[in-house]
């Protein structure tokens, strides 16, 4: 067994990254913690694109990637912009511009909402992702790289 594997994509990777914004102002990092994030290529853990970044490294590199809105959290999406009477809050719930809140979906998940206008009764919530439409930098460090363990078939037992 090497001590040096490879990032494919059957692998289990844990990392260090930060996720910063062409200005330089973070946006998230797991060394806030000193926790680095455990992940499996393919999980679904992490876009396609941040995966592809991942591809090839090994434990111990540092890598620095530049990707563009469409290929970190895309464009946002006029859809995704919903205007909702004050009626669908809370009376004691204070409604400000820029905060974030949690809204039930059908099936009992929840999703964030950032409050981005309040006019009267009328509230406008972002369901776009925080990060849409900007250009984000990816710094990495590969912690460990181990071949992920393969899904227990069901049934055949």
């Amino acid at each position: 067994m090497t001590d040096n594997l490879i990032i494919g994509s059957d692998s289990e990777v844990i990392l260090h990254f930060d996720l910063k914004l062409e200005d330089g102002s973070a946006a998230d990092s797991t060394r806030v913690n000193n926790k680095p994030a455990k992940m499996v290529m393919g999980d679904g853990s992490l876009t396609p694109n941040f995966e592809a970044c991942l591809l090839g490294l090994q434990k111990g590199e540092k890598k620095s990637f530049t990707l563009a809105a469409n290929d970190a959290f895309g464009e946002p999406n006029p859809n995704n912009i919903h205007y909702m009477d004050r009626s669908r809050f809370g009376a004691d719930l204070e409604i400000q511009e820029g905060a974030i809140l949690a809204f039930s979906q059908p099936d009992g998940s929840e999703i964030p909402g950032i409050i981005r206008s309040v006019a009267g009764d009328s509230i406008t919530v972002d369901f776009n992702h925080p990060l849409a439409g900007q250009t984000v930098i990816f710094d990495v460090e590969i912690v460990d790289v181990k071949v992920a363990p393969s899904p227990t078939p069901q049934g055949d037992q």
